[in-house]
């Protein structure tokens, strides 16, 4: 079977999370280009995954007019994924995103509208759907275990120092970023939504920035969530927790049935009691947790294991651009109660990191 011509733009700090996903389905998949702005970071790149026939470059549009790729991830800057998402699903590309999929729900929509017009499709990175504690809790929600969900809690309570926000100035502003909300804490946003059925009616919230006097966005995110199903969620999320790194946990609480994941990123399943007793809550924990050496974790793989099977099998991904949509669509409902004091319903149609420019 012929391969499928990959290629990645943005060699920064989860690329080579991405290049190992790739190497490990190297059957499948032919690394035709890696691109970076900074030339050097792609040739680092290269370097330390021996990809001697692998091309580098420093213009996107170059690699595309050159390579002819078929699929592209895309981990550049957060404000520049809907520009080269675009530009790539113009020419035939399938893409995989980097959360988030845009920084407006207008480019958003401007992705998910291209990719159906050209017949390619769209995969949003949120690889933490992958994980096995992850997949286990999905199951349960799936099978009815929990009985009524009556409510869930996304916590990110993690540390993000200046030297990090330096390293990259983009890091934090509104127009090539966000905050803590958008930028850490989606993933976990995009795990609550999906677990409570998706279809989110409200929220209400506070955003501030507390320590973090060199950026423009907000270090701490507080906020209500009330879901379609009845059930109510609560998002906490922070880069100002010292001195490192805590926890960022997932817990769903039901009728029939209690969960919380935790670890890294939530990789570990801490509590599973349900009234059915299925099986023993001891060993779930030990089957379906994971140790991984960052916050990444070890979504990667399987993530690009379903993008090639969707693009072989002509069906959507599993986390498909809507997905990526609506996690965009809550952090930005979030962004809006906070900014103007009130209760926000959702669906929202139009709304932009921008335009909160100002914002503290």
């Amino acid at each position: 079977m012929k391969k499928i011509r990959y290629a990645l733009i943005g060699c920064g700090r989860i690329s080579p999370n991405h290049v190992a996903a790739v190497q490990q389905h190297s059957e499948e998949l032919e690394l035709c280009g890696l691109c970076d702005l900074v030339l050097e970071r792609a040739e680092a790149l290269r370097e330390q995954f021996g990809l001697t026939d692998t091309t580098v470059y420093a213009s996107y549009e170059e690699l595309l007019r050159a390579e002819k790729p078929e699929l592209c991830a895309i981990a550049t800057e957060s404000g520049s994924h809907a520009r080269i998402a675009l530009d790539c699903i113009e020419k035939g590309c399938h893409v995989l995103i980097e959360k988030p999929i845009a920084l407006s729900l207008e480019d958003a929509d401007r992705i998910l509208s291209a990719a159906k017009e050209k017949g390619v499709w769209v995969c949003a990175c949120h690889q933490n759907r992958f994980n096995k504690s992850i997949r286990k809790i999905r199951s349960a929600v799936e099978e009815g275990r929990f009985g009524r969900l009556l409510h869930a809690a996304a916590h990110v309570r993690w540390n993000r120092s200046e030297e990090y926000y330096r390293q990259a100035p983009w890091r934090g502003t509104w127009a090539q970023d966000g905050g803590a909300l958008m930028n850490q804490c989606i993933h976990n946003i995009d795990l609550l939504r999906w677990m409570m059925g998706d279809e989110v009616t409200e929220v209400i919230a506070y955003t501030d920035r507390l320590t973090h006097s060199y950026i423009e966005a907000e270090d701490l995110g507080l906020a209500l969530v009330r879901f379609a199903n009845g059930g109510y969620g609560v998002i906490e999320g922070t880069t100002n927790v010292y001195p490192c790194n805590l926890e960022e946990t997932l817990y769903l609480f039901g009728e029939k049935g209690t969960v919380k994941a935790g670890g890294k990123s939530v990789n570990r399943i801490e509590e599973w009691r349900f009234a059915d007793e299925a099986e023993s809550p001891e060993a779930v924990k030990e089957v379906f947790s994971e140790t991984p050496p960052n916050v990444y974790g070890f979504g990667h793989r399987p993530l690009y294991a379903d993008m090639i099977e969707a693009i072989r099998q002509s069906r959507p991904p599993l986390v498909d651009g809507l997905a990526g949509r609506r996690a965009l669509e809550l952090v930005l409902a979030i962004y809006l109660s906070a900014d103007e004091h009130r209760p926000v319903q959702l669906p929202l149609r139009s709304c932009k990191t921008a335009d909160f420019l100002g914002r503290f």
